[in-house]
């Protein structure tokens, strides 16, 4: 485990043994910073679709070419 990994860890720790209000707070300060909420919307978006199968660049780019021409 690195040390960021452990770090992580902690927090996640500390987060979880926080009563649900704090919990709630807390999630509530970080959506309300632009920077924050939109890396946590990338985090999700990329969990949620980490089990998709992937698609190779040039076929999405003809892909993306022909529905342009649309």
């Amino acid at each position: 485990m690195t040390t960021a990994q452990a770090t992580a860890e902690v927090f996640l720790t500390a987060f979880r043994a926080l009563p649900k209000p704090e919990q709630n707070a807390f999630l509530f300060t970080i959506i309300k910073d632009h920077s924050f909420r939109e890396d946590v919307i990338d985090l999700a978006i990329a969990v949620k679709r980490s089990g998709e199968k992937c698609k190779k660049l040039h076929a999405f780019v003809r892909n993306f070419k022909r529905d342009r021409k649309n």
